[in-house]
């Protein structure tokens, strides 16, 4: 029998889907109420993302630009030897072959590229007026500008980088899990988060997070609302195959929702009444990511979004700027003006929560499944890039800021996946209240 407090947190919501009244004690659910450290509500933001957000993001995401990412899948891990690759089929990329990939995307077309020749441009002409000694000082002064305002370590350039469509390639529960997986977020909530003093279990307890200053808040709730939403994903798209992973009427494997997983996971049976919480943070970390895609709107309406098609270029700039139209004047974003201000203490404290997040996007490379490790990969870059955004130190210098190709893409397919969570929380919802009614 599902927890009736458990279906409670999840049936209010969403007024625009709801599936029957609550009662008057509904402001003690989880799922209710003002979103931590930011100035709207969840009620505002369902209906804001699954009547606006979300149908644009899914057909947007379907284009070329989009669809295909650069990364390498064989970087070693740089903390633990792994040996527990998975072995599962389902577990597998599938990299493009050759002629997959848009010319145009192999040539960094569009806005990068024309930045990149504006800077040789004006390397050649100082090459020409200065030393050879000040030539080699002044790559070394811009490459350290650009890395000031790195959130993630980068992978695309490695020799061993390679193309991947994502639409063949989708997100979902392959069957990888067990020690190995646990390692890697044990890694990171334990060794890779701010945490109060004296408290060393991986969770941190929701009463417990007003120990900790805004910015480790803001780390905490972003790392865990990431976790929340690729637990949603993968309970969503689940491998329903048996434990070998075969399956008699489809070789391929047979996927779909596990509602059962869905509550193992976030019912406050099972999470000491963390779950709602986390699912809180989802919201979180939704707010944050929309929050960079409307500030960076001004740079992401001017972007080319090239690759070699024209007609389908021309449709990917209106439907991002259609997109940005509808994130700009959202009401309730994430203000992130109030953090790392002031003092040296603060600039420390900005440089640690950069290192945190770097070791995140390194730990991906310790995931034993390709797929799981792929779309890892993808969603802490995109977060990465978010952050970057908001607090890049030379965001208003157009000289100095850039987003490369693959953190636009990264950036936008890691808020669909958010999108896609909020959306498919519905989903559970109706579940959970069929499941009671039986």
């Amino acid at each position: 029998m599902t927890s009736p407090t458990f279906l409670l947190l999840l049936v209010l919501c969403t007024p625009s889907r709801s599936y029957f009244a609550p009662p008057k004690d509904s402001c003690f659910c989880q799922l209710s109420g003002n979103i931590d450290e930011c100035s709207c509500n969840i009620n505002t933001v369902d209906h804001f993302n699954n009547i606006k957000v979300y149908p644009r993001l899914r057909s947007l995401l379907r284009k070329d630009y989009f669809r295909f990412f650069k990364v390498n899948l064989k970087r070693e891990c740089p903390f633990w030897h792994d040996d527990s690759k998975c072995a599962m089929k389902y577990c597998h990329v599938l990299p493009c072959g050759e002629g997959e990939v848009p010319q145009g995307i192999k040539g960094e077309g569009g806005r990068g590229a024309e930045a990149k020749c504006e800077e040789d441009k004006q390397l050649d002409y100082l090459n020409k007026t200065i030393s050879e000694k000040m030539r080699g000082d002044l790559v070394m002064w811009t490459a350290y500008d650009y890395a000031q305002d790195e959130f993630c370590v980068k992978d695309d350039k490695d020799e061993d980088a390679e193309y991947v469509d994502l639409l063949l390639n989708p997100e979902r529960f392959t069957g990888y899990k067990g020690p190995s997986a646990n390692r890697i977020w044990n890694s990171i909530y334990l060794e890779n988060c701010f945490r109060p003093k004296t408290f060393y279990s991986l969770y941190i307890p929701s009463h417990m997070l007003s120990n900790m200053c805004l910015e480790e808040r803001v780390y905490y709730r972003a790392i865990s609302g990431l976790h929340s939403s690729i637990n949603i994903h993968l309970c969503a798209n689940y491998l329903l195959s048996n434990s070998h992973g075969l399956s008699l009427t489809n070789p391929k494997g047979e996927w779909g929702p596990n509602l059962k997983e869905f509550k193992r996971r976030f019912s406050p049976e099972t999470t000491n009444g963390e779950g709602p919480n986390w699912l809180r943070n989802l919201y979180f970390v939704y707010l944050l990511e929309l929050r960079a895609l409307a500030k960076a709107a001004k740079y992401l309406e001017q972007e080319k979004y090239y690759t070699g098609n024209e007609m389908e270029d021309f449709d990917t700039q209106m439907a991002v700027k259609d997109l940005l139209n509808v994130a700009k004047p959202f009401t309730g974003h994430f203000d992130e003006s109030t953090m790392f201000t002031g003092s040296e203490q603060a600039k420390r404290l900005k440089n640690e929560f950069k290192e945190h997040f770097r070791n995140v996007t390194r730990i991906m490379d310790c995931v034993g499944c390709d797929k799981c490790k792929l779309w890892g990969k993808l969603q802490t870059r995109g977060l990465g890039t978010a952050l970057k955004i908001l607090f890049s130190q030379n965001f208003n210098q157009k000289k100095l800021f850039r987003l490369q190709r693959e953190e636009i893409v990264a950036l936008f397919n890691a808020f669909g996946r958010l999108s896609t969570s909020i959306y498919k929380l519905d989903d559970f919802r109706q579940m959970l209240h069929e499941h009671e009614e039986l």
